[in-house]
């Protein structure tokens, strides 16, 4: 039996620092699901919120959470906008959202499915025909659902690593460009035979809005949605690199360890997968619309839900997530992860909703928001 490789010092070090803040939190919920005492539970809740939000904000620059429910709503936030900066947060900032952009996006798709204009079970083929390899037989759902097997571009090194770099993070890339670099490459699976999450299917499903509207799906979502409900912190950035005040400014950490600001960035890189810029107050006005039925029917709510496993807790529907409580029930929303962001938006069928952003690149952000969806969703 070979000796086991010792780890090199910094991955040691990081290994250690995430056991002991998977720890803290471990403990703090287990501490606060202890607790049976009314008057003792709010407390605990409200402590290991701000206990949870202030721990976030040590993972990077800033952490930011906004709970509301039927009349009554509340901001937590720590930490700073950028680094250096003396003036704290305030909870009304910018942040790049990623991926919850594909709930933006799917939203678009199922007002389209309401408006007799696109079949989920038809193929893709039928709308974009010679796009996509096996078009005839991968279905508008299995995009929407992450079942197409289609391969995701961020997985080659190049693109992903370029968010790093200096000049290279400010590239223009089109989406037939980053679809080339997806068909590049075999898919991962036969359509429908499994779930395998890849930005490619939303850059597809944003070719699909603008061949069926003839607009830029970005002047679709601003048009459907952004509008309606006013959503006046939200954005869609194109090639601008910028984000516009006030916001948080993201940092990570470079190869050799040093802290970068990798704030600004070209956000044609994810596009329709990931593109958009809006706010804690925003993301849960659309969230709260969405799942209130009034932005799509309730057919295609029905359908928007209808989910495939991912595993942690989480299932899939059409660009929203289900993510099943340790105490019971479930949550609807969707998470982001950005360079520099991480962040989450979900509402429980009684309306409480809970949206945050951790200013930081670390995959820890997840055992916040688990602490905090404890403290939000079970404690009651």
């Amino acid at each position: 039996m070979s000796a086991a490789v010792p780890l090199p010092t910094v991955a040691r070090v990081q290994t250690l620092r995430r056991l002991a803040w998977l720890l803290i939190i471990t403990v703090m919920i287990i501490t606060l699901l202890m607790i049976t005492a009314i008057g003792s539970l709010k407390l605990a809740r409200n402590q290991l919120t701000a206990g949870a939000v202030q721990l976030g904000a040590r993972q990077g620059s800033a952490a930011l959470l906004k709970v509301s429910g039927p009349g009554v709503s509340r901001t937590w936030s720590s930490g700073v906008a950028r680094p250096g900066a003396t003036s704290p947060v305030t909870g009304a900032e910018r942040f790049r959202i990623g991926s919850v952009t594909k709930t933006f996006v799917a939203t678009v798709v199922l007002q389209l499915v309401d408006q007799s204009r696109v079949g989920l079970d038809e193929p893709i083929e039928r709308y974009l025909p010679g796009l996509v390899p096996n078009g005839k037989i991968i279905t508008v759902r299995q995009l929407l659902n992450h079942t197409s097997g289609l391969y995701d571009y961020m997985k080659r090194y190049d693109l992903s690593t370029n968010r790093w770099r200096g000049p290279e993070r400010y590239l223009h890339y089109t989406p037939r460009q980053l679809l080339r670099v997806a068909f590049d490459h075999p898919p991962y699976f036969a359509p429908g035979a499994d779930f395998r999450y890849s930005n490619t299917n939303y850059v597809v499903l944003g070719l699909l809005i603008e061949h069926l509207t003839g607009r830029p799906y970005a002047s679709e979502i601003r048009r459907r949605i952004l509008q309606p409900l006013q959503l006046s912190g939200t954005s869609l950035p194109g090639d601008d690199p910028r984000i516009p005040e006030p916001a948080v400014r993201a940092v990570g950490s470079g190869g050799d360890g040093r802290t970068v600001d990798v704030t600004e960035q070209n956000e044609s890189l994810d596009w329709a997968a990931g593109e958009m810029i809006s706010t804690l107050a925003d993301l849960d006005t659309f969230l709260d619309a969405l799942l209130a039925g009034r932005l799509i029917s309730s057919s295609a709510l029905h359908q928007m839900q209808r989910t495939v496993p991912m595993g942690l807790g989480f299932s899939y529907g059409l660009g929203l997530e289900r993510f099943d409580l340790p105490c019971g029930g479930h949550l609807w929303g969707h998470g982001g992860q950005l360079l520099g962001y991480v962040s989450y938006a979900y509402r429980r069928d009684d309306g409480r909703s809970m949206t945050m952003l951790v200013a930081s690149g670390s995959d820890d952000a997840f055992a916040v928001f688990l602490a905090l969806a404890t403290a939000t969703f079970c404690a009651t």
